[in-house]
């Protein structure tokens, strides 16, 4: 029997980004640019890409989000982005990281998963970050999802494994 660990966390971290992706498709409109909602919709669906995305990079030495993002959530002031950005936007840059972190793992071998990532205070091994990465996108995918059962009585089905 052969057993591919890559492609069980694949069907689960998949999972997690697909709730994601559902939760910012059925957010209401005047939801997601509710400026007076904390926390704020649109930007809770972004720090999780934006993060998603980092923890997914190689080092985080150099890392630059896709265009029209920038760095501003790495500000220590903890400042918003300038503008709201639209959902479309950001299932474009769900689909960066889906595709970012199935590359990812498609390609971890032995060797590259237990290579450690430091940034601040993370010391991971790939692995652990790959776990860790999956966690936060389920867990703000799940903060999304009850802020719309909150506000709309309604909230997207369960995934249970990875779209193909």
């Amino acid at each position: 029997m052969t057993f591919n660990l890559g492609k069980v966390i694949w069907n689960q971290f998949g999972a997690a980004i697909d709730t994601l992706g559902e939760a910012i498709k059925a957010c209401p409109e005047d939801l997601w640019r509710d400026r007076s909602q904390k926390p704020e919709y649109w930007y809770t669906a972004y720090h999780t890409l934006f993060w998603l995305d980092f923890y997914l990079s190689d080092t985080p030495d150099g890392f630059t989000p896709p265009k029209p993002f920038d760095m501003s959530e790495m500000d220590p002031a903890g400042l918003l982005p300038d503008r709201v950005y639209s959902k479309q936007e950001l299932l474009t840059y769900l689909e960066h990281g889906r595709q970012k972190c199935l590359t990812k793992i498609e390609g971890l071998t032995e060797e590259k998963a237990e290579q450690r990532y430091q940034f601040g205070w993370m010391d991971f091994t790939i692995t652990e970050l790959l776990l860790y990465n999956m966690r936060h996108v389920q867990h703000h995918a799940a903060q999304l999802n009850l802020i719309l059962r909150q506000q709309i009585d309604s909230a997207p089905r369960w995934v249970r494994q990875a779209k193909r």
